[in-house]
């Protein structure tokens, strides 16, 4: 009994397994008969294993670039940031601004305690009290050369005397309002500029010098920023005041910033032989961040073409092909030409026009799919 029910149970899976493959083998079959290839075109079905290994995006036209994407990095804009210190040394005792806080211009960011501070405040009360007794001195000198009772030459130097402490208040005031006067007679620490603070660097209790290289404060407008790149000696005929370049980030891939080349240095690093060149952008959205790593490409005269990745280039001995989406599951192959091939992309002249399809990844698929292998 033992053993019929054995065969019978090999029986069954043989079987199963021989149905199973020869199913298996008639849907390929199914599949590979469906695929329809005329001269530079080919057809799949919309069940074709091979669509699912196909990219396929829509061709914008962009600038095309006057060279290779370079290595840049965020910095602040030194036109709209302040880079905060203390003039004077002190223990912090409040801080009225926190990281991310938005401010005004000569706002009180923190107070100090200050005893270079306490100086300053007795230098200006002692040059007021001798300015009120030289003013005194030269209006009894003044009733005095009326009656003739003075000579002249001690007229002028009552007056001498009292335009001399006049200075030295005024000198005593103004170093009391550069460095902060807040309403409880503390050193107050204070923004030059209007903006965000980017970065605080001083908790309560902290000690500070006016020599430290460090800001205690960095306040900037963050929809502003530097990018700074290198440019290789040999292609400073290609970069210009004024002239347009892409800025793209690791962290957003996909969006484009647009950036403006400010400046161009005048040195030229001996080591890199690259210049220095600085370019300002605009960030409405505040995405970028500083020291953030950037790739800057530098943008020709204006002319457009459509942009695509190298993945989607086949070469073939002098020509370039690519795989072109007419009808959904229909691709043709064309020749184009390109106006400029990158490390990464490249920009069509002609074979594809701005807003058609094209097969981005897996072109070497359709293409081998297209000679029957």
């Amino acid at each position: 009994m033992r053993r019929a029910v054995t065969a019978i149970a090999v029986v069954v899976v043989f079987v199963f397994g021989w149905f199973m493959l020869h199913s298996s083998h008639s849907d390929k079959a199914v599949a590979v008969q469906n695929v329809v290839r005329k001269p530079n075109t080919l057809t799949l079905p919309p069940n074709a294993p091979q669509l699912a290994y196909l990219k396929i995006a829509t061709v914008e036209a962009s600038d095309i670039p006057a060279l290779e994407p370079l290595h840049g990095r965020i910095t602040y804009d030194g036109d709209v940031t302040a880079r905060i210190t203390a003039p004077i040394a002190g223990r912090v005792t409040i801080i009225r601004a926190q990281l991310g806080d938005r401010v005004s211009a000569n706002q009180v960011l923190a107070e100090f305690d200050a005893p270079e501070f306490a100086q300053a405040q007795a230098d200006a009360r002692k040059a007021h009290a001798d300015e009120h007794f030289k003013k005194a001195a030269l209006q009894r000198a003044q009733l005095l050369i009326d009656g003739g009772v003075i000579a002249q030459k001690d007229y002028e130097s009552a007056v001498a005397d009292y335009e001399q402490a006049q200075a030295e208040a005024i000198r005593a005031d103004s170093r009391l309002h550069n460095l902060g006067v807040s309403s409880a007679g503390t050193f107050a620490l204070r923004s030059h500029v209007s903006g965000v603070v980017t970065e605080r660097n001083i908790n309560p209790g902290t000690e500070i010098q006016p020599d430290t290289n460090a800001p205690l404060f960095v306040v900037s407008d963050p929809s502003h920023w530097w990018v700074d790149i290198e440019i290789p000696e040999a292609d400073l005929d290609k970069v210009q005041i004024g002239q347009r370049v892409r800025v793209q980030t690791d962290a957003d891939p996909a969006r484009d910033y647009e950036a403006r080349i400010i400046s161009i240095g005048r040195v030229l690093d001996p080591n890199t032989r690259r210049i220095q060149v600085r370019c300002t952008v605009d960030d409405p959205n505040q995405k970028l961040k500083p020291e953030m790593f950037v790739r800057a490409t530098p943008l020709g005269g204006g002319y457009t073409s459509p942009r695509v990745p190298n993945t989607a280039l086949i070469t073939a001995g002098l020509k370039t092909f690519l795989f072109v989406e007419v009808n959904p599951g229909e691709f043709e192959k064309r020749e184009v030409t390109l106006a400029f091939r990158g490390r990464d992309e490249s920009y069509i002249k002609t074979g594809i026009a701005d807003g058609q399809r094209a097969v981005i990844a897996g072109a070497l698929l359709l293409n081998a799919e297209m000679q029957g292998d």
